[in-house]
């Protein structure tokens, strides 16, 4: 949802009409995670993805439909649909899409956190009576804004917010009955996490091209080196902070979470083993340092020394980055960062 931004306010700036597309569900090697988005503006405009193939214009004839109708509706692709074949799920995928007009009241409430990097959830009626499709609450820290229709709804969909917040992760939930007969209703919890931060100790020239590409992938980039030097604004000016202290200082004023990177760069133990010290201890959920095998066994005997255990010793990616066979500055920063989007998907080669 934050890559969509910027698109989402310049069409509402225009005054256009807006249809967001939702990955809900999927089943088998659909190609798109559950919460995958897409926009459509009334005048055809596309932001976003829900598939990376032919299923997108699909999708768009639909969201086009929704906003002349006004009225959301779910799209089903499975290996019986020619457009779902020819993106790739002709191997057993299923894909869900849920498309709404964009809730604009839930969106200026929401877009403040995510322009602050802060989590928030969405819950949203997918399935149930005609005239419940679409309501929608928000589900921030501090509190909620909107309704799903009723306050039992409410209560259910915000136990089912917090929880899918907690582990990171959208999905369906049932919010009882309603109607008569009465009707299932189902609800879509989407979690909008805070991006994940990648933290480069160290400002060499690897480091201002891994900076780039952090940035590239959505995270948010910090860099620590004590020498002016390195740590000048003028080699990092997109990065999100610019520490210039000595890393375990630096590190310790750090929230190193499970959504956090560390790469360790210097190749000067001065500085790499205090980072070190910090970061395999906390929770970061990747941790690597750059050095030959040599550099790594001497570096690992300090740090023995220094106190640290197997297990936080264990969780080193030490020489750093994938074996992509890759010498300039940019290539290890590639292979860095392709490990740590391993590391961060469970990914066998993280």
């Amino acid at each position: 949802m934050r890559d969509l931004i910027d698109d989402l306010d310049r069409w509402r700036s225009r005054g256009e009409a807006v249809a967001l597309a939702t990955v809900v569900e999927t089943w088998g090697s659909a190609p798109r995670r559950v919460g995958a988005k897409m926009a459509v503006s009334a005048g055809g405009e596309v932001a976003g993805s829900v598939s990376g193939g032919c299923v997108e214009a699909t999708v768009v004839d639909a969201a086009l439909g929704v906003l002349r109708q006004g009225a959301p509706r779910m799209l089903r692709f499975g290996v019986a649909d020619e457009a779902a074949w020819e993106v790739g799920l002709s191997c057993g995928g299923t894909l869900e899409v849920f498309v709404e007009p964009l809730a604009a009241a839930v969106y200026e409430a929401l877009r403040p956190a995510l322009v602050a990097g802060e989590a928030a959830a969405t819950v949203t009626i997918v399935g149930g009576p005609a005239g419940d499709l679409g309501l929608k609450m928000l589900v921030l820290s501090e509190g909620r804004s909107g309704s799903l229709g009723d306050p039992a709804r409410d209560e259910a969909g915000a136990a089912a917010a917090r929880a899918a917040l907690q582990e990171g992760r959208g999905r369906r939930v049932d919010l009882g009955t309603a109607g008569t007969p009465n009707e299932a209703v189902a609800g879509f919890v989407d979690v909008l996490p805070a991006p994940p931060t990648l933290v480069l100790v160290g400002g060499v020239h690897i480091a201002v091209a891994l900076a780039a590409l952090g940035h590239t992938l959505g995270y948010r980039t910090v860099v620590v080196d004590p020498r002016p030097v390195f740590g000048s604004d003028a080699r990092f000016p997109q990065v999100d902070r610019l520490l210039r202290a000595w890393p375990d200082d630096a590190l310790a004023g750090l929230a190193l979470d499970s959504s956090t990177a560390v790469a360790v760069l210097t190749h000067d133990p001065k500085l790499d083993d205090p980072a070190l010290r910090a970061a395999l201890p906390s929770r970061a959920f990747y941790v690597g340092a750059l050095g030959s095998k040599a550099t790594q066994a001497r570096r690992r005997q300090r740090l023995l020394e220094a106190g640290l255990g197997e297990d936080q010793l264990g969780r080193l990616h030490a020489p750093i980055g994938l074996d992509l066979g890759g010498r300039s500055p940019e290539e290890i920063a590639l292979a860095v960062m392709a490990q740590v989007v391993a590391a961060r998907n469970r990914s066998p080669l993280g």
